[in-house]
């Protein structure tokens, strides 16, 4: 009987038709795989660069401000009335050097009895707490009291916001020379104009987004509120400025805004004399420092994350000595030390579920045993520091546990047989080896207790805070915390200071990761 022949080979490796459709296959589903992972990895890139590109687009803003600068005299009346040149004092008195810079304003911009109402309107350009570095600045000099300086003094947030863009879309258009006026200062004025084709193809655009849209005229120094259009006969009625008649032959220029004055926050004077005051070259753009060197206020243009820093840093200070130390040691003792029976069994599952708690409980926890039984204070680092200690001491656990296992028994072994103790064996060889994943876990218990926000608001972190800490038991807050609340704000100029709070809060969580990479590298080097 014959034997049956082989199939056809090539150099002894035998080849078949049910072979090579399965390594066609297998091929595939590996050109499948690393098309899937390069998809996946593509997606998350796409999603990192959108959520930073979004995050630096809206803070961009906040990173500049607008100022009012002025030269006057410090007249001792204004800033010492009861004749003292106390430095506490001349810091403490905010509403002198306001009503200095209101007279200021006023001597300018508003006849000699204004009324109520027109001065909030130009007193709004500022808000009250403005002066107060004006005010710090002379109580640390008072010797520049009666003689002429040169200040700069924060714009409203909503102003501020008006020249970087905001409040209302707008379009500013060249009317040409001014031709026939009539009428007179009480009763308006009736102008025809050079060219008012782009002023009302301005006007139509907005109508047709179904908004309410207004024009502001300026001629020379003095800038008109248009109260109707008819062809090239634009009614005018006088709000800001040199108050004069139109000039015929006069260069005139128009400011389209999309929402007429009822339907915003900025007011048609409050953008005449801000243009008027940036004619002057009164009103620049400046890098806004306050946001990192002043603590949280109520007014937007104002506030700063320096409270929150110095708190962040006390608070992961407190945690950082409480999770580490404790969760290492435990690591070691369960690793290396404890008999393994149903009481060690026990704990490894609580701490596996105390990895997946909700961070609230812990909050929960805190207030109940920090606060409510130990009697701690509310507010201060050293409470939120201990509940994210006990929050992230599970991960430093587990992630310590995996880099004790991940060393190979031999070194073990080989440290008890030239006559190590066990303790000589763990500390001397075992730990030294495993340190760098013990970092590892170390960094991400930490980084997630930099971004908590659920606990801390539950221990009452969530306090104004208008100083920045001393020590972990002063009054603070964390930035986490501080995002969250100035989200909530109900002014627009809120938004893109929590994009930059979120920025600060990205650079400090990578500054930490940067450290502590530098530090697991040397000590790498070392072993």
């Amino acid at each position: 009987m014959n034997s049956p022949v082989p199939p056809s080979s090539e150099q002894g490796t035998f080849v078949t038709d049910a072979a090579l459709k399965r390594l066609k296959k297998r091929h595939a589903a590996e050109s499948r795989f690393k098309l899937y992972g390069q998809l996946a990895i593509g997606i998350a890139i796409v999603a990192l660069v959108t959520l930073l590109a979004s995050i630096f687009m809206q803070a961009s803003s906040a990173f500049t401000r607008h100022v009012l600068t002025f030269d006057t005299t410090l007249e001792a009346s204004y800033v010492t009335p009861e004749g003292e040149r106390d430095p506490e004092k001349i810091a403490r008195n905010v509403s002198g050097f306001n009503l200095l810079l209101q007279d200021e304003l006023s001597d300018q911009f508003l006849p000699e009895d204004p009324g109520l109402s027109l001065q909030r309107e130009l007193y709004g350009l500022f808000t009250r707490l403005a002066v107060l570095p004006l005010a710090r600045k002379t109580a640390d000099t008072p010797s520049n009291i009666g003689t002429q300086q040169s200040f700069s003094v924060a714009l409203a947030d909503d102003i501020d916001l008006y020249l970087k863009g905001g409040i209302t879309r707008r379009k500013a258009v060249n009317l040409g020379q001014a031709g026939a006026v009539s009428g007179s200062m009480d009763d308006g004025f009736n102008i025809t104009l050079g060219k008012a084709e782009p002023l009302q193809s301005a006007l139509d655009k907005f109508r047709e987004d179904e908004a309410t849209p207004t024009a502001l005229i300026q001629i020379g120094s003095t800038w008109f509120r248009m109260t109707g259009l008819d062809g090239n006969t634009a009614s005018l009625e006088y709000i800001a400025g040199t108050p004069q008649a139109p000039v015929s032959g006069a260069d005139v220029s128009g400011l389209a805004l999309e929402q007429a004055q009822d339907n915003r926050t900025v007011t048609d004077r409050q953008i005449a004399w801000t243009m008027l005051l940036e004619d002057e070259g009164r009103v620049k753009s400046v890098p806004n420092t306050t946001l990192f060197t002043n603590s949280d206020s109520t007014y937007p243009e104002l506030a700063g994350t320096a409270a929150a820093i110095v708190g962040s840093l006390l608070t992961m200070l407190v945690c950082a000595m409480l999770a580490i130390p404790v969760g290492i040691f435990a690591a070691v003792y369960l690793e290396e030390f404890a008999v393994k029976n149903r009481v060690t069994d026990l704990i490894e599952v609580n701490i596996n579920n105390l990895a997946a708690v909700p961070s609230i409980v812990f909050g929960l926890l805190g207030a109940a045993v920090f606060i409510n039984f130990m009697g701690l204070p509310r507010s201060v680092p050293l409470v939120g520091g201990l509940v994210l200690g006990l929050l992230v001491l599970p991960t430093v656990i587990i992630a310590s546990r995996a880099a004790l296992k991940s060393v190979p028994p031999s070194i073990r072994t080989a440290a008890l047989g030239v006559g190590a103790s066990k303790t000589q064996a763990v500390f001397h060889h075992v730990l030294p080896l495993a340190a760098p994943g013990i970092l590892t876990g170390s960094i991400i218990g930490m980084a997630r207790a930099l971004g908590e926000t659920a606990p801390l608001l539950l221990i009452g972190m969530v306090a104004f805070v208008a100083e920045v800490p001393d020590s972990p038991t002063d009054e603070s807050t964390v930035l986490p915390v501080l995002i969250y609340k100035w989200s909530t704000g109900a002014e627009r100029a809120w938004e893109p200071q929590t994009a930059a709070a979120i920025i600060v809060l990205l650079v400090f969580l990578v500054l930490m990761n940067l450290i502590a990479i530098i530090l697991r590298r040397r000590f790498e080097r070392r072993w």
